[in-house]
């Protein structure tokens, strides 16, 4: 239910917003699409910085290692024809 009621709290502050700017809703597509980028962002954007907060459970599995696969992006040592 949670989520319900926090996707209705920031629809109610959009479409203030929206009033406030003057953009008859519902917003023509390019702005729409600036909107959606900007969520996007957003999103990935808090997730990263959990991500990098210093002594976060997650920063010390983000750690990438060298990989230890023996192929090649070479086509002739990858090639199993006869």
């Amino acid at each position: 239910m949670k989520p319900y009621l926090v996707s209705l709290a920031v629809g109610v502050l959009v479409g203030a917003i929206y009033a406030l700017l003057r953009v008859r809703s519902p917003a023509p597509p390019v702005i729409a699409l600036v909107g959606l980028l900007g969520m996007l962002i957003g999103e990935q954007g808090v997730g990263l910085a959990f991500l990098l907060m210093p002594g976060s459970p997650k920063a010390a599995n983000a750690v990438v290692s060298p990989s230890t696969s023996t192929s090649s992006n070479d086509p002739a040592e990858n090639s199993h024809a006869p």
